[in-house]
């Protein structure tokens, strides 16, 4: 009896580089697409407002209210829940009810370094002067009677708060305007309408959506 041995002979693996390359570039591609999902689904906890919000109002966290955002690379310019002091934030231009709280529109509560005071000016307004528009503020001082100097800029940049209600005033070519303006500028804008000057504003720019 004649027995017969059969060697299997093993095929060794030849390791292919462009196998290597393609499973490479599969791989990449899974985790390319995994990580661009998972920062997809990524929120944000940021501040909105409840109401509207007017330039110079302190706010504070009953104010707000905390909303989950997708804002990607750009949430860090709007205020979260951990940037909120406990005294609050003031409010340097208007915000619209249901408004994300851009970081650029608050300041400190402890040293906001505005005040605010309501200036009469004489003549029509322009049309695009209203609340939170920028304006610099010229004051003419009288040097005969009758006679005026002529004007300069008593402050630049200041911000409109409000346009007082027209039908309070007497003369219907003057109107009062309360304005936002450096505290270190006060005196020189009390100085001028203590002295009578005509005050006139000019606008430098107005809020987006006006």
């Amino acid at each position: 009896m004649v027995v017969t041995t059969t060697r299997r002979t093993r095929r060794s693996f030849w390791l292919d580089p462009r196998f290597v390359i393609g499973l490479g570039l599969v791989i990449g591609s899974v985790a390319g697409v995994s990580a661009l999902v998972s920062a997809a689904d990524r929120t944000t906890v940021v501040f909105a407002a409840r109401a509207p919000l007017s330039l110079g109002d302190t706010v504070r966290a009953s104010d707000l209210t905390a909303t989950k955002v997708r804002l990607g690379p750009v949430g860090d310019l709007y205020l979260a829940s951990g940037q909120l002091p406990a005294d609050g934030v003031v409010v340097t231009r208007a915000i619209a009810a249901g408004e994300l709280i851009p970081l650029s529109a608050v300041g400190s509560a402890a040293e906001p370094g505005q005040t605010r005071v309501v200036v009469t000016v004489s003549g029509v307004l322009a049309a695009s002067v209203g609340p939170g528009s920028v304006v610099d503020v010229w004051a003419a001082t009288e040097v005969d009677s009758g006679q005026f100097g002529p004007p300069a800029v008593l402050v630049d940049s200041a911000t409109v708060v409000r346009l007082v209600d027209s039908k309070a005033l007497v003369a219907r070519d003057i109107v009062s305007v309360e304005v936002q303006v450096p505290r270190q500028e006060i005196a020189a804008v009390l100085e001028s309408l203590a002295n009578g000057d005509v005050i006139s504003i000019v606008p430098v720019s107005t809020p987006v959506g006006r």
